[in-house]
């Protein structure tokens, strides 16, 4: 198989699902062993990313990559129409942070592709075949990719409430995925929707481009384009997910209840091979994996725990250590405040202060994992919702250590918790806030 580029540059515009921005998507062709590459036209010097696992920062509900201050939200339905249609090769600029979500499915994007018609190249396309398989657990999710000759994708999509349970299995090339797939659109629960928007997601979300569950019954502009159209939006999901690994993938994927962030764990695992075997099949010997939850005999926690309770990475994990757990409804925590964080630099030039919403995050983050703490924490995240009666008294600046302490207040269920905290410094209370927060599954990041 060849690899293949685009004969003529084509665009297509429309509104961004999350941030609800206008945008241009343009696909241009691009010479062998380009790759594909993203191309931000609206941000100075017009940086250029190439999608791959190790830049993802951000899985709930959309696939997020980031390369120094560049940033791309929801490449995800991109990424599986250039992975289904067989495009190796292609720069795609966009003016801003975004691709248009168009009606929720990757057709838009596959009709687009096909207008600017594939053409092979002179080379020979490089595949990522597996020698043994490999396999992520997250609570009640799984996924694991076994060797194949190809991409076959066996997939079951379910939810806590019983409201739709699909399986599917698909060996895809690209008159399948163009048939099957590409058309299913992205969908969501109702109840959902109010908890998504107080995150700063969906503000471009209509029925013009999602379908909502509600209860038993579907909500959307025009009725389901295929029966089992959830399973295949979340195949449609897997492929652009995958496609992170930067290579096309030959691989049976069976999934249940898959969402991006357990794609991405797996991405991340097959990465990892593809990196030894260009290394010569060089093996580093495997640590011993922590447990990934809270165990309640746990007083205290150390940075490598708390990173294997929360989703937070650098630069924005703002708890160091937990000193003390006092029973189910304390937590004091540490936060060390070098000079150098990033925010320093331009916050502010020569008087460098500690932003008053990152002392706001380091409690949401302790309150976070102290609620964790409370439950089966094994496949749930902490999602910050809001934040009450804050308060600002000093500033914090390099060289302070700032002593975080929270306090549940009240919490109903397993899914809304609402927390006291406050920072200190010295022994003088610096900042404190009364925060709100959710525990969702990690598979309810899709």
């Amino acid at each position: 198989m060849k690899q293949r580029t685009l004969a003529r540059e084509v665009s297509i515009k429309g509104s961004a699902l999350h941030t609800g921005d206008p945008v241009t998507l343009t696909m241009k062709p691009a010479p062998v062993d380009h790759g594909i590459v993203f191309k931000r036209t609206d941000l100075h010097g017009s940086p250029e990313l190439r999608p791959r696992v190790d830049q993802v920062t951000d899985l709930v509900r959309a696939t997020t990559i980031q390369s120094g201050h560049a940033k791309i939200h929801t490449v995800e339905h991109v990424l599986s129409a250039l992975h289904g249609c067989g495009i190796d090769n292609v720069l795609l600029e966009m003016d801003a942070s975004e691709p248009p979500i168009m009606d929720g499915s990757a057709r838009p994007f596959v009709n687009l592709i096909l207008q600017a018609e594939p053409v092979e190249q002179d080379k020979d396309r490089e595949y990522f075949e597996l020698d043994a398989p490999v396999s992520v657990t997250r609570g009640n999710s799984s996924i694991i990719a076994l060797p194949s000759d190809v991409l076959k994708i066996s997939c079951t999509s379910a939810d806590d409430r019983g409201i739709h349970t699909q399986h599917l299995s698909l060996t895809i090339d690209p008159e399948v995925y163009q048939t099957q797939v590409a058309a299913a659109r992205t969908f969501t629960i109702y109840e959902d929707i109010e908890e998504l928007l107080k995150l700063g997601k969906i503000r471009g979300g209509s029925l013009d481009c999602a379908v909502v569950i509600r209860g038993d019954k579907i909500i959307s502009k025009e009725p389901l384009r295929f029966k089992d159209e959830f399973v295949r939006h979340k195949i449609l999901d897997i492929i652009g997910d995958v496609m992170l690994l930067g290579l096309p993938l030959k691989a049976h994927i069976v999934a249940t209840r898959p969402g991006h962030a357990i794609n991405a764990e797996l991405t991340k695992a097959i990465y990892q091979k593809l990196l030894e075997r260009k290394q010569g099949g060089t093996k580093k010997k495997e640590k011993p994996v922590a447990p990934t939850m809270l165990l309640t005999d746990e007083t205290s926690l150390d940075i490598r725990r708390i990173l294997d309770t929360v989703p937070h990475r650098y630069p924005f994990i703002m708890v160091d250590r937990v000193l003390e757990i006092k029973g189910p409804d304390e937590l004091v925590a540490l936060k060390n405040v070098t000079i150098n964080e990033p925010y320093f630099q331009g916050h502010f030039p020569g008087n460098p202060v500690m932003p008053g919403v990152l002392q706001i995050e380091a409690m949401a983050q302790a309150a976070g994992i102290l609620m964790l703490r409370k439950i089966s924490s094994e496949g749930k995240t902490a999602l910050f919702m809001s934040c009450d009666k804050v308060k600002f008294r000093r500033a914090v600046r390099p060289g302070d250590q700032l002593l975080i302490q929270v306090k549940m207040t009240k919490s109903r269920g397993n899914r809304i918790g609402v927390a006291e905290g406050q920072c200190s410094v010295n022994g003088q209370v610096v900042s404190s806030a009364e925060l709100m927060f959710t525990v969702i599954d990690e598979t309810d990041v899709e």
